[in-house]
């Protein structure tokens, strides 16, 4: 062996201070990438999922602050027997105009439904149309009001042959003075909609009597009884 190969292998041996070096810092450096491999995807999910938690702590403070912030229909209205028919002007079957002020000096019934052609409100349109002549003999008219548009309303009246007039207020305007929209549940879930209300208005343009949460069975008859002894 040359002098030369004699000085390079004595100063840098394979098992030497220098190549052990060189090993440990490489493990370390291993060591480093791996621990940070494994601490970001953790460090990740757990701000996804604290973004997530969040988020539906947001939707359910929303959820409740709104149904907090929404009073019942009723006490929204602040109708109460005794006190003067809010007015209305809106469009009705046929495509005339019918206002609180065209039945003046007369007894009126107003049947708030959810929705035409539904079997509830159906039953209870067809038994006020039976009752028609009945109601027009003690000097009280009626009206149906729903927020369908008018074609909904005149297709609902021609399919059933309905002989009352069916008023259109889709921007809720009637229904939200009368105290007839408001919050409602079903399946568990609550939402916004027509709350069955019939109100009877007094000759002398006040509410006379006021039902809500209305059953179909009979309301009509019971309705046309209160009509009568007015």
């Amino acid at each position: 062996m040359s002098k030369k190969s004699q000085k390079k292998s004595s100063k840098a041996p394979s098992g030497g201070p220098t190549a052990k070096k060189k090993t440990l810092k490489a493990r370390a450096s291993t060591q480093a990438k791996s621990a940070t491999m494994q601490r970001t995807p953790a460090s990740k999910s757990t701000g996804t999922l604290a973004k997530a938690g969040s988020h539906k702590a947001a939707s359910k403070q929303l959820n409740s602050s709104k149904s907090a912030s929404a009073p019942t229909t009723a006490a929204k209205a602040g109708l109460a027997e005794g006190q003067k028919a809010p007015a209305f002007r809106l469009p009705r079957d046929g495509g005339d105009v019918v206002t609180l002020a065209d039945y003046a000096g007369q007894k009126l019934v107003l049947f708030f439904y959810p929705r035409a052609d539904t079997p509830g409100c159906t039953r209870e349109a067809i038994d006020f149309t039976r009752l028609a002549g009945a109601f027009a003999a003690a000097g009280t008219a009626v009206l149906g009001i729903s927020a369908d548009p008018l074609k909904a309303q005149e297709k609902f009246r021609d399919k059933h042959s309905l002989g009352v007039p069916l008023i259109s207020d889709e921007q809720h305007e009637m229904l939200e003075a009368y105290g007839a929209w408001g919050e409602k549940s079903m399946y568990g879930k609550s939402f916004l909609g027509i709350l069955r209300t019939t109100i009877l208005v007094g000759a002398d343009g006040k509410l006379a009597r006021i039902w809500r949460n209305v059953r179909v069975d009979g309301h009509a008859d019971a309705v046309l009884d209160a009509a009568r002894s007015l």
